[in-house]
């Protein structure tokens, strides 16, 4: 199979699809392997990088989707790529469809067959593409919060961990899940007062061994969630429903009850958001205030460390990857129950269907 990799273009969207040892692994199996020019640079891999290990570099974004049977990228095609993907072509990457109908209708009219890393779940509902992104986006979230709180960045001036004598900040995370554990784990080690909350009671015991002793549990409801914002300086958003829209936890009206200054961190605004004021925002631009208060909501929140992001993503799609070239996509999804539910769509039917759902489409299962 001809296998390509485009650069991202997405704001300040640094990481690429592949790392030149996965690019090895696929040319081992027989496969070709073209990258653009300059792909990997963002993330600290250069082109002779790729090109001795066998791959060719063609030079424009154009060339690689015109070449490629299957392109492999991080995150979903923006309006120019639109164009460049065709009928039949395979595009394994994020898409996050349930929060872009524009995105969703233009891959419906081109054919083309969208394997969303996100929702490729294995038996036991894990997200095994999902996870390694999750783990770094809760890391971040937790040091993005940190930082805005800093008065000079919109925040109401408190330091995490505090001082001898001096309360440190109260971090509330809404969702047990990776990114809510990862947020947890790094705002504890900080210093900060944390709850973490979710409406899995056996997910909560779980995290109430296994946390820090700053760290404490909460079931997630909206009188709890109203409770906690009075005094709360941070709040990260990580509900996660598998290629659904987030539901949004804290509303408009709920912001009254913060105080000026407080921080809410969206990581699931690649799902829409879990705050009724998330709105995308992006690297060079990552807050905004509403009511006095800070949000920050950019949609690619571990484009900002792209070397340990490449090597976490490809360490987990590489064997999704080889597996979609050695097989073909549908040999691979009627072997492995986990990246057939990855099929999004395919020749213009959609295949997933809480993605039909939010958008009022028809819905075609994949066996169909």
């Amino acid at each position: 199979m001809k296998v390509g990799i485009p650069k991202e273009i997405k704001n300040n969207e640094n990481r690429v699809g592949m790392t030149p040892a996965g690019v090895a692994e696929l040319i081992r199996h027989g496969h070709k392997v073209s990258v653009q020019h300059t792909a990997g640079e963002g993330s600290g891999f250069y082109d002779d990088e790729y090109r001795n290990v066998g791959a060719d570099i063609l030079p424009t974004i154009e060339d690689v989707y015109a070449w490629a049977d299957m392109i492999v990228k991080v995150k979903e095609p923006i309006e120019p790529e639109y164009p460049l993907i065709r009928n039949g072509q395979v595009v394994f990457t994020y898409f996050h469809f349930a929060c872009d109908e524009e995105l969703t209708l233009a891959m419906q009219k081109s054919g083309a067959v969208c394997i969303a890393y996100e929702t490729v779940e294995k038996k036991d509902r894990s997200l095994p593409l999902l996870i390694p992104m999750s783990e770094v986006a809760g890391r971040m979230a937790a040091l993005n919060g940190a930082y805005y709180l800093q008065r000079t960045k919109g925040g109401k001036g408190k330091m995490m961990m505090g001082v001898p004598g001096v309360k440190p900040a109260k971090v509330l995370v809404l969702g047990g899940g990776t990114v809510g554990e990862a947020s947890a784990r790094i705002a504890a080690g900080m210093g900060a007062d944390v709850i973490i909350t979710d409406i899995s009671l056996p997910r909560l015991k779980q995290l109430s061994v296994e946390m820090p002793a700053n760290v404490h549990t909460l079931y997630s409801s909206e009188h709890n969630i109203k409770n906690e914002l009075r005094d709360t300086d941070v709040v990260i958003g990580s509900v996660l429903v598998p290629g659904d829209a987030a539901p949004k936890l804290i509303t408009r009206d709920m912001l009254k009850l913060m105080q000026p200054g407080s921080v809410l961190v969206d990581v699931a605004i690649d799902q829409g958001g879990c705050f009724e004021t998330s709105h995308p925002t992006t690297h060079s631009e990552p807050t905004y205030m509403v009511d006095g208060i800070l949000h920050y909501a950019v949609a690619n929140i571990p484009g900002a460390v792209p070397n340990t992001s490449t090597y976490a993503l490809t360490n987990a799609t590489l064997r999704y990857a080889v597996s979609l070239a050695d097989k073909g996509w549908e040999q691979a999804c009627r072997d492995d129950e986990a990246l057939k539910k990855g099929v999004n769509m395919a020749y213009g039917k959609i295949t997933y269907e809480a993605v039909a759902n939010v958008w009022g489409l028809e819905y075609t299962p994949l066996e169909l």
